[in-house]
């Protein structure tokens, strides 16, 4: 687990908010509080949709950034900033499995219960911090210190300045 303190938060809303850098991420939970406190699940409800939906849409367990992004920066638009914000997003299975062949570690997709970004809002300032979570025990801390280490590399690639807190 690493903390990573955002140097830039004007910059690095956009991109959470209104740009496409986090897209690809699934959505564990977000809270966001302004006037009101609003708690998203990420969680989709798989009985909204037909099962013709499910697999033409290649609909899983999480929503995706991409689709609660809009509702979020509604949320979040306006003259006053959030009192604070809480999102804990996590990588996709297929981007799990380039991420284990990546660092060539040796677990399956199926070990790994969930890598994390959990971003923090809170007094003006923004932290990231990561998460690995395994369905097995074992006392290999490799796919943490490899976790953090990628998630360095995501924001260098996307030009997200940071420090170490």
């Amino acid at each position: 687990m690493v903390a990573l303190k955002m140097e830039d938060l004007r910059q690095f809303t956009s991109q959470l908010f209104v740009g496409e850098t986090f897209d690809r991420w699934l959505v564990r939970e977000a809270t966001i509080v302004t006037f009101n406190s609003f708690t998203i699940d990420g969680h989709i409800r798989q009985g909204y949709y037909s099962e013709r939906e499910l697999e033409e849409n290649q609909i899983e367990e999480l929503s995706s950034w991409k689709a609660l992004r809009p509702f979020c920066f509604s949320l979040i638009k306006g003259k006053k900033l959030p009192e604070s914000f809480q999102i804990t997003l996590q990588l996709a299975p297929a981007d799990v499995e380039t991420f284990l062949k990546y660092a060539q570690l040796e677990f399956t997709v199926e070990q790994v219960n969930g890598l994390y970004l959990n971003i923090r809002y809170e007094a003006g300032t923004v932290h990231c911090v990561t998460g690995t979570s395994l369905n097995l025990f074992t006392l290999d801390r490799q796919i943490e210190i490899e976790w953090d280490e990628a998630a360095r590399l995501y924001f260098k690639r996307e030009k997200i300045p940071y420090s170490e807190a």
